[in-house]
């Protein structure tokens, strides 16, 4: 329940202490603003939608032990919109009471990003900041989170309680650092805190540090060395759709840019458990290069759908599809693995795979509903944090 109600004197500073999920925050004139790159990093880029999509705070919260009933959270949150495209919904806030989600709010205001994906160009305009209310919490010391929405942009300006809040100490949970494409970073999810990697980090009683990157899962050695310097217990990595999908480079690159992406990896995380993850089915992609193509067709009936451009007799060329990244993959891994007994691999086809395309379709063509990831966190939980699973307690 929501009040307008002004029950929140008591304004905490935002600062490292309350953030779990963030590799950085950056302290702007308009708010602090969470990254999911470093600086280092963010310096090397040059690509417009990564940079928009490390900003937008996936996997990131708010965490906090307080005894206040009201909380305010004043953001300035950067709103989408697409050319020739139906309305985004605005992003949710998901509000987490002692483990349980007890509800959701939106913020609104903030500056209004305009995207032409035909024409490749970004315009922004800026705009007022917002506040996010949650009233009626329940009564004595619990610990809190706010999940930031995972497709939006968010400058955090203030944390309003009416009682003090602590930082919560980290718990012996194992980290897990996930990286991957919009499917991780959780495009068309429900919500913050339901994304399947929020899910199955929930399920695995792990503590999630999401670096799914909408369109940037392109083996970017900056984001390699990123994986390499964060501390973690567990690391994943899903790769395949954005290589497809970009039609970024071919087999005889791809081969030895996974090897060196590994290679990063391992230099600061010798012996942790390492699973790579090969793409969920995808029809378009299966057997068909990239590009992917934005599919205008279904935009009067509300929906914006993708098309694959490529042809598959280029397969033959070197040209990547899914089922030759899958192919590859798999080699890559059993190779690797006769030296290195801490990695291992999953077939993303387990997590979406033939059965579920009937019941639960891709709605664009390339991203999963929000009941599939719900099924897809649940799958990686079972697979991959059960007794037998790489991230098992019994592995």
């Amino acid at each position: 329940m929501h009040t307008e109600a002004d029950r929140t004197p008591v304004t905490t500073p935002l600062t490292d202490d309350l953030v779990r999920g963030a590799l950085e925050l950056e302290h702007t004139g308009r708010g602090v603003l969470p990254h999911r790159l470093p600086g280092w990093a963010r310096a090397q880029n040059t690509d417009g939608q990564l940079a928009m999509a490390e900003a937008q705070p996936a996997g990131v919260r708010l965490v906090f032990r307080t005894r206040a009933t009201a909380v305010a959270l004043e953001t300035l949150p950067t709103k989408r919109v697409y050319v020739g495209a139906p309305p985004r919904p605005d992003g949710l806030y998901d509000l987490v009471v002692d483990g349980r989600l007890v509800d959701q709010a939106t913020a609104s205001g903030g500056d209004t990003l305009t995207i032409d994906m035909t024409a490749g160009t970004f315009e922004t305009v800026p705009g007022p900041p917002g506040t996010v209310r949650f009233a009626e919490l329940p009564a004595g010391v619990k610990d809190v989170e706010i999940w930031l929405p995972h497709n939006e942009a968010t400058r955090l300006v203030a944390l309003r309680t009416d009682e003090p809040v602590a930082p919560v100490p980290k718990s012996g949970r194992r980290t897990w650092l996930h990286h991957g494409s919009s499917i991780s970073h959780g495009s068309d999810a429900a919500s913050p805190s339901t994304t399947w990697p929020a899910l199955a980090a929930s399920l695995g009683g792990a503590e999630l540090v999401n670096l799914g990157l909408g369109g940037g899962a392109l083996l970017d050695p900056f984001t390699a060395r990123t994986l390499r310097d964060t501390p973690a217990g567990l690391i994943s990595v899903k790769v395949g759709i954005n290589l497809v999908n970009a039609d970024l480079m071919r087999l005889r690159a791809f081969t030895p840019a996974v090897h060196g992406f590994l290679d990063t990896i391992r230099e600061g995380h010798p012996t942790t458990p390492l699973l790579v993850i090969t793409p969920v089915l995808c029809p378009i992609h299966e057997d068909t290069p990239g590009p992917s193509a934005p599919d205008f067709s279904t935009v009067g009936e509300g929906r914006l759908q993708f098309k694959a451009a490529g042809d598959p007799a280029e397969r033959a060329a070197g040209k990547l599809t899914l089922n030759v990244v899958r192919e590859e993959l798999t080699r890559i891994v059993r190779q690797r693995s006769a030296d290195d007994p801490h990695l291992h691999l999953l077939d993303g086809r387990e997590l979406y795979g033939e059965a579920d395309v009937a019941e639960l379709p891709l709605p664009d063509q390339l991203h999963p509903d929000a009941a599939t990831h719900r099924r897809m966190g649940e799958r990686f939980a079972a697979l991959a944090f059960g007794p037998e699973g790489p991230f098992g307690t019994g592995a």
